[in-house]
């Protein structure tokens, strides 16, 4: 792992600074502060979802509003978001056709568990947009990559995933595995030991290590993003996946592309505009601006395995002839109006060369920036996202990424930009604009990240 040493920033300078902005960002916000120390009572960890209080080094703060590319905090500060919620805000805070479309649906009724029709609109959107004929929907990428696992398993006979070191596709136990030591292990406590003989996982962009996982006939999906955004942003080598999609037909595996994170980098997303042809493709987070709705498309072959069994589900604790798929919240009628209402009136083909354009003038200002500094810094930008690495060249593989990053250094960033009004993305993640920024609003974001350089440098 990298040091701020070896990232060409003085650590005793790094040291001091980030004591005195983590001790002024708790100062700035007694309010968020007192609602953490009130919700200790009623919530673990104080937050609704731990990952609240796990995503930052500092406090969370408590939301009171967002706006286009802004949100503001209840103590009345005004953030520069970059962040997007993880991507799920990639439309922007509070987009006017979705609220609209929102509220409209909730006069009418939100939830029926029956199909209405603005399901058949956003299925046809997504084929013609994305290039697979069949849809299905879920309330989350999680759920959407648990259901592609089970009916690629009932497809081909066969248990085992291979996955890419450094991935993420949610939280179901299927693909919560990481490398360690050469072994598959858990990649967190409250998951059953049996998960790690079903999974294996490999590094991206290691073309021998796919053909040596998949050479024993057992593996029935490979599960990918096209590039890999859970572990800094790392692009895929020249010929990979073209390889890729070769070893798996010939292995007779089924091939998923986890369109997630990458969406917000091409309208018909990565997958289409490199040509990868995959089986399954999943989708989530931004496609109902951040109202919860995934799905995943599918060839219709697969899609023939989604049909009623022979004799219906009229008792519960008796075994179903079909595949496990489904929830009571699945396809609501809100998630439906809202995902309607994103895709095809804020995701726009004008949206995302605007963003694309925007992500191009983050990139070269932050290569700028660095460059100034004259640290042995990279920056990988594709679209609305970008990452800049501590090292001189971008790492190709998930070990590679880990061994240059400094999550002090990292941390450091993010809470020098927050205490100047600028909310910076995760560790993991990168920059990312969303629909609703400005050029203006990409220039401020590289000035306070060229301000944080003059100071440590």
């Amino acid at each position: 792992m990298a040091t701020t040493e070896t990232s060409g920033i003085d650590p005793e300078r790094a040291q001091a600074l980030a004591e005195a902005e983590n001790a002024r960002f708790v100062a700035e916000r007694p309010r968020s502060m007192a609602l953490q120390e009130q919700a200790r009572q009623s919530m673990p960890r104080g937050v609704p979802m731990a990952w609240m209080d796990d995503l930052y080094d500092h406090p969370p703060v408590w939301v009171a509003h967002g706006a286009g590319a802004t949100f503001t905090d209840v103590d009345g500060h005004t953030y520069l978001d970059l962040y997007v919620a993880d991507m799920s805000a990639f439309c922007g805070h509070a987009p006017a056709p979705v609220a609209e479309a929102v509220a409209r649906q909730m006069k009418l009724g939100n939830q029926f568990l029956l199909p209405g029709e603005d399901a058949i609109a956003v299925a046809e959107h997504l084929a013609a947009r994305y290039g697979l004929p069949k849809w299905q929907f879920t309330s989350s990428a999680t759920q959407a990559n648990t259901e592609v696992i089970r009916l690629a398993r009932e497809l081909t006979g066969r248990q085992t995933v291979l996955l890419f070191d450094g991935k993420y596709h949610g939280e179901g136990d299927a693909t919560l595995v990481v490398s360690q030591g050469g072994e598959v292990v858990p990649e967190s406590r409250g998951l059953p030991p049996w998960i790690t003989t079903q999974a294996r996982v490999v590094a991206f962009n290691d073309v021998a290590a796919v053909q040596a996982a998949l050479a024993s006939g057992d593996v029935a999906l490979v599960l990918a993003e096209p590039a890999m955004t859970n572990v800094g942003f790392l692009l895929p080598q020249p010929g990979f996946h073209d390889a890729l999609r070769r070893l798996t037909r010939e292995a007779g595996t089924l091939l998923a592309i986890d369109e997630t994170h990458s969406l917000v980098c091409s309208y018909a997303g990565l997958a289409r505009e490199w040509g990868l042809e995959p089986d399954f493709l999943v989708v989530g987070k931004s496609i109902a601006a951040g109202v919860p709705l995934a799905a995943y498309g599918m060839r219709d072959e697969i899609a023939a395995l989604i049909a009623p069994p022979e004799e219906a589900r009229v008792v519960s604790g008796a075994v179903v002839d079909e595949v496990a798929t489904g929830g009571t919240l699945f396809g609501n009628a809100l998630s439906m109006a809202a995902g309607r209402a994103a895709l095809l009136e804020v995701l726009t083909p004008d949206a995302f060369e605007r963003t694309a354009a925007l992500g191009e003038r983050m990139g070269a200002g932050l290569r700028a920036a660095i460059e100034r500094a004259a640290l042995p810094w990279s920056v990988v930008q594709h679209g609305a996202h970008a990452f800049y690495f501590f090292v001189p060249e971008p790492p190709i593989d998930g070990a590679g990424s880990r061994a240059a990053d400094d999550p002090g250094l990292r941390a450091l960033i993010r809470v020098f930009m927050a205490n100047r009004g600028v909310w910076e993305s995760g560790w993991w993640l990168g920059p990312t604009l969303s629909v609703a920024h400005s050029p203006a609003d990409v220039d401020r974001y590289v000035a306070t990240f060229d301000d944080f350089l003059t100071e440590v440098t």
